[in-house]
C-alpha cells in the first residue's frame, strides 16, 4: 500500500467512520480498525480498508498491521474509565511504539475536554491541569505519550460529541432528575471535528493541543430541555438551582484561526431546531 494519501484510524466508530466518508470522498486510502465482525463489516461497506486491532496487543504481535504504514494515525479508541479501564496510556503508548516503527509521519489523538474536569471559567489550552483527579491524569498521561512521541503529533480536546444518532434528547434516562442546572454545555458537531481532524492531516506541520467546541453560550437545563422537547420527549426535570453552579466554558479559538474555519454548528440549539435534527 502506497503511504502516500493514507490515513488509518485506530477505533473506528461513530466519529472514525464520519471521518472515513470525507476522506474516502477526498481520494484517501482508508484503514479503519475494530475489534468485532460487525464493526469491521461496516467499516468494508464504507469502502475502506478494515483491520482487526484489539488493544491492548498481545506481546507476540508483530508489526504487520497495515495500519502502521499509513502517513496519518489517528487515535479515536474510548478510554474506557467508566467500566473501571485504567489502560489507556498503555494502549497509546503501544500504538505509538508501533506507528514508530512503521511508516506513520503524523498522528492525530482524539482526546476529550474532560482533561479539564475540576476547572471552572473559561477555559483554553494553556489551563493548568488537576492531575489530582485520576481521569484528569490519565488523559494527561496519555496525550503526553503521543506528544512526546518523536513524531508530527496534535492532540485534539474534544467537547461532548453530538450528530446524526447522537442526539442529546436522548442523553439522560426518562424520569432521572439532573444536576447542575445552570452549568455550561460544551459540546460539539461530529460534522465541525470531521473537518478539523480533515484539515489538520492536510497540514502535518501542525502540532500540539487543539480544543474543539462548539461556540455557543447556554446553560445546561435551558439546552437539555429543548434538546428532548426537539425529539418529542418529555423534559428533563433538574434540581433547584439555590446556588451560583461554577463550572467550566471549554474555548477554542485557537484551532478556528490556526484553520481560518468557521463551524457550521456554533448554535446547537438552532441545530436541535432544524429540519432532521442532525
Amino acid at each position: 500500500m502506497s503511504i502516500n494519501k493514507s490515513v488509518a484510524i485506530i477505533g473506528c466508530g461513530w466519529l472514525g467512520q464520519a471521518l472515513t466518508m470525507h476522506l474516502l470522498a477526498h481520494n484517501y486510502t482508508v484503514v479503519g480498525t475494530g475489534q468485532s465482525l460487525e464493526r469491521l463489516t461496516q467499516i468494508s461497506a464504507l469502502g475502506a480498508i478494515a483491520e482487526r486491532l484489539v488493544l491492548p496487543l498481545n506481546t507476540a504481535d508483530s508489526n504487520t498491521y497495515q495500519c502502521f504504514n499509513c502517513q496519518t494515525l489517528v487515535i479515536a479508541i474510548t478510554p474506557q474509565m467508566r467500566s473501571g479501564k485504567t489502560d489507556y496510556a498503555l494502549k497509546l503508548a503501544q500504538v505509538v511504539a508501533h506507528a514508530k516503527k512503521g511508516n506513520v509521519k503524523h498522528i492525530i489523538l482524539v482526546n476529550s475536554t474532560a482533561i479539564y474536569g475540576g476547572l471552572i471559567g473559561e477555559v483554553t489550552e494553556d489551563a493548568k491541569l488537576d492531575i489530582t483527579q485520576a481521569k484528569v491524569a490519565q488523559l494527561y498521561q496519555a496525550e503526553k505519550i503521543v506528544l512526546e512521541s518523536g513524531l508530527a503529533a496534535v492532540s485534539l480536546r474534544v467537547a461532548g460529541l453530538v450528530g446524526p444518532n447522537r442526539l442529546p434528547g436522548n442523553f439522560f434516562k426518562q424520569g432521572r432528575v439532573l444536576t447542575e442546572p445552570n452549568a455550561y454545555v460544551n459540546l460539539v458537531h461530529q460534522a465541525d471535528v470531521v473537518t478539523c481532524i480533515a484539515k489538520i492531516i492536510e497540514q502535518p506541520n501542525i502540532t500540539g493541543c487543539f480544543n474543539i467546541a462548539s461556540n455557543m453560550k447556554v446553560l445546561k437545563q435551558h439546552f437539555y430541555q429543548q434538546a428532548a422537547v426537539s425529539i418529542g420527549n418529555n423534559k428533563p426535570e433538574f434540581e433547584p438551582a439555590d446556588k451560583e453552579t461554577k463550572s467550566k466554558r471549554v474555548v477554542s479559538d485557537k484551532i478556528r484561526q490556526l484553520l481560518s474555519y468557521q463551524f457550521q454548528y456554533d448554535d446547537l440549539l438552532a441545530w436541535l431546531n432544524s429540519t432532521g435534527n442532525k
